[in-house]
């Protein structure tokens, strides 16, 4: 055992053992929340992006979960999960997820009983911390226009979606906005009061095109799922600009944000700091080996029982937050391109993986045999 796995080793074990009555105990098990805190979490949401899934669907791929054909999304069904996460862009040039199809697949999911998460990306493409592209049709307006036109579209989608009886559950204004949105205008943290500007039109838009139907609730999504630092700085300000938002959602994925320790802390943290609710909107984990942990081990091996232990680790620290503070956990892309690169739920032959188990233990029903 080389020096630097011992000191990895000691510092995850160390940063979980009020947990654990012995050092040896299992990984997944470090992670266990009490009994009771999980009857607690009722409304749990097990969730997944899938927001390519009618595409490689339409594509010809085809899935099968114990060597049955079935329709991913009855998989995911199946295997307990209850909600799920789908992306929108302004005016998609290579990615699917305009307005149809988003409508689409929504429908899909509401005949199966799934709550349905929008998330917008303020792009025409892909937006996250390390490019928020401003969409072309807004690039040249004042910043006022800008802010209307946010508005506007913000209200057109939600609008169009309540029309198709498919009204989101909850809502994120942009996507992992860590570093602001339709940059250079709202990069963060030189413009926070056009950023401000921009998340309240994202909210207003909202509400404007609900009309009366039931507010979604409105999530703030950063990435630094591990990182209390960069949450208080994010946060505080947020607060500081009295955004009315409802829940926080982090990233974490082991390669970028930090150790399972770092996530538990941070999670703490935010539910504590600001009083809400959090979720875990994106994690993911592979099941074969990767370039990312090349150089240093990673909590788990990268094979099909390592990414199984990932998502029921990651699943009890957000059970565990304390008041009944953690919302939910939801796997980024498990369906995409017949997994993703190793990173989804699905072999090169479409089979679902063990990784499907990780929610049985809590949304499968237990057949007694004594009568009671």
């Amino acid at each position: 055992m080389n020096s630097s796995y011992r000191y990895y080793l000691l510092l995850f074990l160390v940063g979980f053992l009020p947990f654990a009555s012995k050092a040896q105990v299992p990984p997944a098990e470090l992670f266990q929340a009490s009994k009771h805190q999980r009857n607690q979490n009722t409304d749990f949401a097990f969730g997944a992006d899938l927001s390519f899934l009618r595409q490689v669907e339409e594509k010809g791929l085809v899935f099968k979960d114990n060597g049955q054909l079935k329709p991913g999304l009855q998989i995911f069904k199946d295997n307990g999960y209850n909600w799920i996460r789908l992306r929108t862009c302004v005016e998609p040039a290579t990615l699917p997820n305009g307005i149809d199809y988003t409508i689409a697949m929504a429908k899909d999911a509401k005949r199966l009983g799934f709550k349905f998460f929008l998330d917008f990306h303020y792009s025409n493409g892909w937006a996250d911390p390390t490019n928020e592209p401003t969409p072309k049709a807004w690039q040249s307006l004042s910043h006022p226009d800008r802010v209307k036109a946010l508005y506007e579209y913000t209200k057109k989608t939600i609008a169009a979606l309540a029309e198709a009886q498919v009204l989101p559950d909850m809502v994120q204004i942009g996507n992992e906005v860590s570093n602001g949105m339709l940059w250079p205008h709202a990069k963060l943290p030189d413009n926070w009061d056009n950023f401000a500007d921009y998340i309240y039109a994202g909210i207003n838009g909202v509400d404007a095109g609900r009309g009366n139907e039931k507010r979604p609730i409105i999530m703030l999504h950063v990435d630094h799922g591990g990182d209390i630092p960069k949450t208080q700085a994010f946060f505080d300000k947020i607060q500081a600009y009295n955004i009315p938002y409802d829940v926080i959602g982090f990233s974490f994925y082991p390669w970028s944000h930090g150790t399972l320790v770092n996530l538990r802390e941070n999670l703490v943290f935010a539910a504590d700091r600001y009083k809400k609710d959090v979720y875990l909107v994106e994690t993911g984990y592979y099941w074969k080996q990767s370039k990312y942990f090349s150089t240093f081990p990673g909590p788990f091996q990268e094979t099909p029982e390592g990414q199984l232990k990932w998502l029921e680790a990651v699943t009890d620290i957000v059970m565990s937050v304390p008041n009944n503070r953690g919302k939910g956990v939801m796997w980024w892309e498990p369906a995409a391109n017949g997994g993703l690169r190793a990173r989804g739920f699905f072999d090169e032959a479409g089979n679902a993986q063990p990784v499907f188990k990780a929610f049985h233990q809590y949304t499968r029903p237990v057949h007694r045999t004594d009568g009671q």
